[in-house]
């Protein structure tokens, strides 16, 4: 067998395997597909630098990366396997045992699946090993035609691509979008302040006021979406209460709402960061589900649960304040959920970054302590309660852009739940100048500000620095994210022409 045929075999080989996995994985849990399963076990698994590191080159699309490295790797490897076993099938079947063992092992250790999960990495281990060696000896059987080996490897090829679009179909059968489109118009019983004029100065730069879904930033451990349909969901509220409630969409739809306009930030935001945006959420106060359920004494952690199994945990005394404005939301800008932003139901704290505050997909709620049970990303070296620092961001001009002369310096603060009290530019280290701060919608929002500096031709340096409404100014030492949210000051360099 020629080297080229031996790697062919290797990746056909993987190809069947991962087409009937992904197959098996459509009728048990879409996320029991080993490569995904695997996935997800290599996000968990990865050293919280390595993260911060994707999140920080890659951003939103750090999950695209990871699946297509993981691509890269399981090629090559199928590809070795396939040069080492010319003369014996021996290595290429240790090689698809370990994967289809690694996939066992990955979708035993995921949350959400049950133990039918394991049937599809089984099927894809099972089908790896007999496609592999059936192609071998197709491959070096002297007495066989080429023609027929031709047509076998043909029919291996069809087949895994056949299991796996037939996979991708019946995994799609649940129809999210249907279900979204029955929900209707979700209607606020108490609509959010409308947004006043000159709320943001995006004509000098900013954001806008309100970010469209589109462009809502998106970060969480989720490689595939989770595909909820709101007449199959439930939520589920227990733990430390006096009363275990289970809440239907139906319920809480027929239930007042009311609309929040709320800034979240992501706590990966860097200095400078795009984590960070806005949008007006409609849906059912979680203080009033808590207090109906009856919370117990001594329990300060409302341990959240998405379908997938990620869970945050949120401290208690922040979202029973009457005025935190903290929501079990059902819409977003006029619309139900996007599917990708938690359809059916997802938490929206204001003040909290989104790692404690901000579960999509909720279909849980526990009672709990902070000591009796770890959230994810406490479990990952993160603190324990995660209040938004305050901060700001030069908008415009950007990083090393040439302008004319008198620029205007353009961007947007925000220091949830307490609100932006004022804003200060300064550049090339000298007097820090007041900005203009827009109309003001609520301390749960950001701010945009904007100011026109008189400058030299040159080159300039302009930092940034923001005050909230509890007078604390933020401060300019810089800090990562990890453990608590990053902190510093903004700057840019450009040059006036």
């Amino acid at each position: 067998m020629n080297r080229w045929t031996a790697a062919l075999v290797g990746l056909l080989g993987l190809a069947a395997a991962l087409a009937a996995g992904h197959l098996v994985a459509a009728l048990v849990g879409p996320s029991a597909s080993p490569y995904l399963a695997v996935g997800d076990a290599a996000i968990d698994l990865t050293p919280q630098a390595v993260k911060d590191f994707a999140i920080s080159a890659f951003g939103t699309h750090d999950k695209l990366v990871l699946l297509l490295g993981m691509a890269v790797v399981l090629a090559a490897s199928a590809a070795a396997a396939g040069l080492l076993s010319r003369r014996s099938p021996l290595p290429g079947t240790v090689v698809a045992v370990v994967l289809g063992a690694l996939g066992v092992v990955a979708v035993l250790s995921r949350p959400d699946l049950g133990q039918l999960g394991v049937l599809a990495p089984a099927a894809s281990l099972l089908v790896g090993v007999f496609a592999f060696r059936l192609l071998h000896g197709l491959a070096t059987r002297g007495s066989t035609p080429p023609d027929d080996a031709r047509r076998g490897f043909l029919i291996t090829a069809g087949a895994a691509a056949a299991a796996g679009v037939a996979g991708q179909l019946v995994g799609g059968r649940v129809d999210v979008e249907a279900s979204r489109r029955a929900v209707g118009e979700l209607t606020p019983a108490r609509p959010a302040p409308a947004i006043p004029a000159g709320a943001d100065f995006a004509a000098d730069g900013t954001p806008t006021f309100i970010t469209p879904n589109a462009d809502f930033y998106r970060i969480d451990t989720a490689l595939s979406v989770p595909r909820l349909r709101a007449e199959d969901w439930s939520l589920r509220v227990h733990g430390m209460v006096e009363r275990e409630l289970r809440l239907s969409y139906r319920d809480l739809r027929e239930r007042d709402l009311v609309e929040r306009t709320v800034t979240m930030t992501c706590v990966s935001n860097e200095v400078g960061g795009p984590y960070v945006s806005t949008a007006d959420f409609v849906g059912v106060p979680l203080r009033d589900v808590l207090l109906e359920a009856g919370v117990r004494p001594g329990a300060d952690q409302l341990l959240s649960t998405s379908s997938d199994g990620w869970t945050a945990g949120t401290p208690v005394d922040v979202v029973l304040e009457p005025d935190r404005g903290a929501l079990i939301a059902l819409g977003m800008n006029g619309e139900p959920l996007p599917v990708e932003h938690g359809f059916p139901a997802r938490l929206v704290v204001p003040g909290l970054y989104g790692y404690v505050s901000a579960t999509k997909w909720v279909v849980d709620l526990e009672l709990t302590t902070f000591a009796a049970r770890r959230a994810y990303w406490l479990e990952r070296g993160w603190a324990e309660r995660a209040p938004v620092k305050t901060m700001s961001r030069i908008d415009s001009p950007r990083h090393r852009s040439t302008v004319g002369a008198r620029p205007v310096v353009a961007g947007v603060a925000w220091a949830q739940p307490h609100g932006v009290a004022g804003v200060e530019v300064r550049a090339d280290g000298g007097p820090w100048r007041v900005a203009e701060l827009s109309a003001e919608v609520s301390g749960s929002t950001w701010r945009m500000w904007r100011v026109e500096l008189d400058l030299p031709p040159g080159g300039h340096t302009v930092e940034v620095r923001a005050t909230d409404r509890a007078g604390r100014t933020q401060p300019q030492a810089r800090l990562a994210p990890v453990p608590d949210g990053a902190t510093g000051w903004h700057s840019v360099f450009f040059t006036v022409a």
